[in-house]
Parts: C-alpha cells; sequence; structure tokens
C-alpha cells in the first residue's frame, strides 16, 4: 500500500520545497496536482500507518507476514545471509520473522534499517537492541528513492528487503531506476527481497484503501499537516477529503485530497496555491502487479527472480530476486 515510513524532518528542506513546487506548482495546465507518499510521515504519519496495518480491511501486512513466517526459515537457511538491509524500516515488525530466521543460520548477523524519519528510526533501533542484545544494528537515515550509501564491510551475502509492496508506489521507471541502483551494489550472491501486490478483486483492493473508521483518510490528510510542519504553509487540512480508487486502466490505486471548497495556501519559498472545489491533490499510487509486469520491471534492472511464492488465494507475491548478470 503506502510507503514506509520515509520523510524529510527539517523546516525549508531544499528537497522538499522542490518536490512541493513541482508537484503543485511548476506543472503543465491541467496536470495533475501531485506530491510524493514519502510526505504522509512525521512521527503521527508514522504511528498512523502502524494502526492501518492492524485494520481488518488491510489485507496486505497481515499476508505478507504470514509469507514470511512460512518461507523465511527455509530461505535464509538456504542464502545465510550476514547483513538485511531494510529500505522503508518503519518499527521493524515484520523484519523480526526475517531476523530470527537469519540468526538461526548464522551467528554473525548486522541489521541496517534505512529510513529518512530520523526519530522513528531511532526508536526501532534501540527498540531492536534491547530485544537482540547480541545484534549489530546500523541505522542509515536517507532518502533510498534518490540514493543509499551503506557501511562499509557488512558481512556478504547481503539480503537487501523492500516490502510492503512499497515497489507500487513508484511508477514502472521510476521502479527500475531504484531497482537498478540497488543492482549495481549487488555481489553474485546477494539477494532481494520483494514483497508485491497483485490484481485482484477490485473491491477488495479499494476497501484497503478506504476503509471504515476513516484510518487512512486521516493518514492521507497528514501529509497536509507534514507540509504545514516543515514549510510553515497554512493547509487547512479538514478541508481536504479522503478519495482512493482503483484505476483499471493503469492498474493502480491512487490515492486524492479533494478541495471541498476553494482553497488559497500560501507555501513559504514556493508561493500561493489555489486549488478550486472538487480539484485534487494525488498523494499516492499502489501499483497492483501481474506477474508478467513485474518480471519485467526486474529484468530491465538487470535482475531475475530465483523463488516466486504468493498467498493461497494468489494475491500476494513475496520472492527473492539475483542479480542477472
Amino acid at each position: 500500500m503506502h510507503s514506509e515510513p520515509n520523510v524529510v524532518t527539517r523546516r525549508g528542506d531544499v528537497a522538499m520545497l522542490a518536490d512541493v513546487r513541482a508537484g503543485l506548482v511548476d506543472r503543465e495546465p491541467g496536470a495533475q496536482r501531485e506530491l510524493p507518499p514519502k510526505y504522509f510521515y512525521d512521527h503521527h504519519g508514522s504511528r498512523l500507518f502502524e494502526a492501518i496495518t492492524r485494520l481488518p480491511e488491510y489485507y496486505l501486512t497481515r499476508t505478507e507476514r504470514l509469507l514470511l513466517s512460512t518461507r523465511m526459515p527455509k530461505w535464509m537457511a538456504v542464502l545465510r545471509p550476514g547483513a538485511l538491509v531494510e529500505l522503508g524500516a518503519g518499527n521493524a515488525d515484520k523484519t523480526r520473522t526475517i531476523l530470527d530466521a537469519m540468526r538461526a543460520a548464522r551467528a554473525d548477523v548486522v541489521y541496517v534499517p534505512v529510513d529518512v524519519s530520523a526519530a522513528f528510526l531511532d526508536e526501532t533501533a534501540e527498540s531492536l537492541r534491547r530485544e537482540y542484545p547480541d545484534l549489530t544494528v546500523e541505522p542509515v537515515v536517507a532518502d533510498f528513492a534518490t540514493g543509499l550509501r551503506l557501511p562499509r564491510s557488512l558481512p556478504r551475502p547481503i539480503l537487501y528487503a523492500f516490502l510492503g509492496s512499497t515497489i507500487g508506489n513508484l511508477e514502472d521507471a521510476e521502479a527500475t531506476e531504484l531497482l537498478t541502483r540497488l543492482r549495481r551494489g549487488m555481489a553474485p550472491a546477494d539477494r532481494l527481497l520483494l514483497g508485491a501486490d497483485l490484481v485482484k478483486d477490485v473491491a477488495v483492493i479499494e476497501a484497503a484503501y478506504n476503509d471504515a473508521n476513516g484510518v487512512t483518510a486521516e493518514f492521507n490528510r497528514n501529509m497536509l499537516r507534514v507540509l504545514n510542519h516543515e514549510l510553515g504553509a497554512n493547509f487547512d487540512s479538514t478541508a481536504f477529503a479522503h478519495r482512493a480508487f482503483f484505476s483499471d486502466r493503469a492498474g493502480r490505486i491512487e490515492m486524492h485530497l479533494v478541495a471541498i471548497e476553494d482553497q488559497t495556501v500560501t507555501i513559504p519559498g514556493v508561493g500561493r496555491l489555489t486549488v478550486p472545489a472538487g480539484d485534487s491533490i494525488r498523494t499516492e499510487i499502489s501499483n497492483k502487479y501481474t506477474p508478467r509486469r513485474l518480471t519485467r520491471i526486474l529484468a530491465a534492472a538487470g535482475l531475475r527472480a530465483v523463488t516466486w511464492e504468493t498467498d493461497d488465494a494468489g494475491g500476494y507475491a513475496l520472492l527473492l530476486a539475483a542479480p542477472s548478470v
């Protein structure tokens, strides 16, 4: 569904200003206003996301967790990775299943959680150090969508984890670019552990983004509160309605904030923005894949799936990918 917690935390951050300007102001006439989903997340947004993962409508987390619990012991016994690098680590809830399987296979394991939310990352690292006193945890504060610098001399092989179908938040070309950057840093024995949501009944998909308790709507509006706090903008988050729908043509969920009435907003460093009633800001895409589409993205990045498993309903995929050359 949503990208894992991954947000800038400095007021006036240059990259954030550039993203906001590009998505809301410097656009072609008639083009959709949009903002990157990484800006959902401050500490409150991270907590809302964790609440979403526990909702009955949100099948992704529990399905992926089940796949991890059943597949990791066997997969890790064969691969025996020395380091786990997790992109968008969040609270590392599912990560514990991977770490337990890795630690059963070998003793000298290093965990590298990667996230831009420094405060949330620190909480995760400290929690894991308490639970696993002999585990080496080396957190990396970074926006993995634009670059990733890892600690030196990580024990090989390295397992890169990109879970939660976060890859779905990227256009196919963007996903290929990100995976290509990962591929360049991979040795032949390294692997990518990828979770990806698959095409299924539209009603099931849409319910996951329109929960009855309105938690996802609150999470969606939190992006505007993040912009207010980080950039000094004056969005009225209550004046925007949550909308999420599946696009058959694009094969994805789109999540929007729709102006309930005409909105005029001032964003320091960007300028004034007018959003007429009924217009929207797209805050997220979440692609739902066919096996063929996902395989094509991997191949374009120089990767190949060596192990591919789905849940019993065939609606979610967990796979290990290796460098293809």
